[in-house]
């Protein structure tokens, strides 16, 4: 019985963290349909891909500060299809805090401490969002979602709204099957554990909590940031974690980016980050 207990505890959790990003990915694969069969034909594609690419690094940042993983799902996904930059995506997912604001308001953090955290995670995402974008020059191209839509056998030729809901579905399906199978690790592990090897000694705690912040579940945030309120970790150790920690849309990357191995480069970089950025936040505050 407690067996059944803990899978339907596990495929509630699962379901629940699934059903958050829907209207996203419904919105996103929309939005990208109506650009390949409409924008294209208007002529304003082009147009808009020009004007957009300055700013969208910051764009992306901001909208990445919004305590809420859909974003970086719907940021991945963009990416995939070449509608945003690499610089843009990494604005996104470096900024985004999953459950960590409203827990850090819950948990009676000082509102100068809750921006300063903020803040600095903003402040990386634009920087490392630039520098991006000025390493690695965007092509200027007509975004398409063809190939996707090839790999997925949506028929998008009957038209935008089941195409995007084909789309909606696949990758809905494939982020809860991950869930469950995350939720059940978690679950046989346990929290404590995690938060205890998020407690490790010197440079390993850092390491622990990036690692703990790769983790494409809510539960990495919501973990991080009680033994930060707790007062068992530093401001350091929670961005070692929370700049990694982009959610869901670390599954979205690697399901649906045809180069495994640039999904798994750039949430390397972004542990990286998180690590060295961490570290250098206790050593210098």
């Amino acid at each position: 019985m407690p067996v059944l207990h803990t899978i339907g505890h596990v495929c509630l959790h699962a379901l629940l963290d699934t059903l958050k990003v829907i209207p996203f990915l419904f919105l996103t694969y929309l939005f990208l349909e109506w650009f390949e069969h409409k924008a294209a034909t208007l002529g304003i594609v082009e147009k808009w891909f020009k004007r957009s690419k300055h700013i969208a690094p910051a764009c992306g940042g901001l909208l990445g500060t919004v305590p809420q993983c859909g974003f970086s799902a719907m940021a991945s996904s963009l990416y995939v299809n070449r509608v945003i930059s690499l610089g843009a995506l990494f604005s996104v997912l470096i900024a985004t805090s999953d459950e960590m604001l409203p827990l850090l308001v819950a948990g009676e953090v000082g509102a100068g401490k809750i921006c300063l955290i903020v803040g600095i995670k903003l402040a990386l995402a634009l920087a490392v969002g630039y520098g991006v974008d000025l390493c690695f020059k965007p092509k200027e191209h007509t975004p398409t979602i063809h190939e996707s839509c090839q790999k997925e056998h949506c028929h998008c030729e009957e038209g935008i709204w089941r195409s995007a809901l084909h789309h909606t579905l696949q990758i809905t399906l494939f982020i809860f099957a991950v869930n469950v199978v995350l939720g059940g690790m978690i679950e046989w592990i346990g929290e404590d554990r995690l938060a205890g090897f998020a407690q490790s000694q010197g440079i390993l705690s850092y390491l622990a909590a990036t690692l703990i912040g790769l983790i494409p579940n809510c539960t990495s945030s919501v973990i991080l940031t009680e033994l930060y309120t707790g007062g068992i970790i530093k401001m350091g150790m929670l961005l070692s974690g929370m700049i990694p920690c982009v959610g869901i849309g670390s599954i979205v990357l690697l399901r649906q980016n045809s180069s495994k191995k640039q999904s798994f480069l750039i949430l390397g970089a972004l542990a990286l980050h998180g690590l060295v950025f961490g570290y250098l936040v206790d050593l210098l505050l």
